[in-house]
């Protein structure tokens, strides 16, 4: 058996009705994760309570919430991070953008020693997975607009800090998904939490 490993799974679904499939993604992803023997957290963004930064001071300077500082804790003690989120407008939805600036900002995310020209990220070393549900075909999504805002996500925000190892899902036409197709995304999430990718 592969070693067990601690994995944080972000439900960036904003709205906390129960019936979103990125609720569903989520609670599949950590159930195989737990079947497998790893450690699994499941941190639904949308049951946060926290407020938004907004000026550059804020972003540089501003100190962890601290409805959201047990989940920071948790969240860079993990192995592995998966974040799980609608598309809305061409990116992910504001609030869960906003999860990502308290948790993610400069004064948080990075570490300076007396001897670095240059701010190291926490995430080093760690991976992730990031997952999408939109209504567009994915290969449309991919192809034409050339996955922008995903490609935005993993390298602006995941790569810059730390995170050495990122992949992506994409689930596209959910909202005329039957059963069956739901069941089978189901599945394959529940496939990628047993083996903690």
């Amino acid at each position: 058996m592969a070693i067990a490993k601690r994995i944080v799974i972000l439900d960036g679904h904003p709205d906390p009705a129960p019936n979103h499939l990125c609720h569903a993604l989520a609670e599949n992803y950590r159930s195989g994760a737990i079947e497998a023997g790893h450690d699994a957290t499941l941190i639904r963004i949308a049951d946060l309570d926290f407020p938004i930064l907004q000026t550059p001071s804020d972003f540089q300077k501003q100190p962890t919430p601290v409805p959201l500082q047990a989940t920071r804790d948790v969240l860079f003690a993990a192995d592995h991070v998966v974040l799980i989120y609608p598309l809305w407008l061409g990116t992910l939805p504001a609030y869960t953008k906003a999860f990502l600036e308290q948790i993610f900002h400069y004064d948080t995310a990075f570490e300076r020693g007396a001897d670095d020209a240059w701010p190291k990220g926490k995430m080093k070393g760690k991976s992730a997975r990031i997952v999408v549900t939109m209504g567009m075909p994915s290969l449309f999504y991919r192809l034409w607009y050339r996955a922008h805002s995903l490609k935005s996500l993993e390298r602006n925000i995941f790569r810059f800090i730390g995170f050495s190892h990122v992949r992506s899902t994409i689930f596209g036409m959910v909202d005329a998904a039957d059963d069956t197709k739901i069941s089978g995304w189901k599945r394959k999430i529940s496939t990628l939490g047993q083996k903690a990718a």
